[in-house]
């Protein structure tokens, strides 16, 4: 269920980004879905550090901070800095190894929903913006 969930949720969301967002909502949307499928593909058990997928939150991080630093609006600093604590989740993985494979996996698809929904709120924001922009230009 939990697949499902995410899956809609990912398409819905980043679709909505890259058809009405800006550059950046675009980036981010996309970056979120290569970043998913690239995780799916390398994730294992969970028993020790999934470097493949520690590799991909990595570069993640690295694009949404990027995205972040040339942005003038806020959200993508929050979600550059959501994808910064799945970062902390493999340290945490790596210095605790006896923790659970159930507690490191959670640890690393929770962040992923709040990223979704401000990627979302950020689009429809951007998308208000406009709007108030466009009718201040015709009257």
């Amino acid at each position: 269920m939990h697949a499902i969930l995410f899956t809609v949720l990912l398409f819905s969301t980043c679709g909505y980004a890259i058809a009405r967002g800006s550059a950046d909502a675009r980036i981010v949307g996309a970056v979120c879905i290569l970043a998913s499928f690239a995780s799916y593909a390398l994730v294992s058990r969970y028993t020790s550090i999934e470097l493949g997928v520690f590799t991909v939150d990595l570069l993640t991080l690295i694009a949404f901070t990027v995205v972040a630093l040339g942005s003038d609006r806020f959200w993508p600093l929050w979600v550059s800095g959501l994808q910064l604590t799945a970062i902390f989740s493999h340290i945490i993985k790596g210095v605790q190894s006896d923790l659970l494979p159930t507690a490191y996996a959670a640890a690393l698809h929770f962040w992923s929903y709040p990223i979704l929904i401000i990627l979302a709120v950020g689009v429809w924001r951007g998308q208000r913006r406009l709007g108030r922009e466009l009718s201040a230009e015709v009257c």
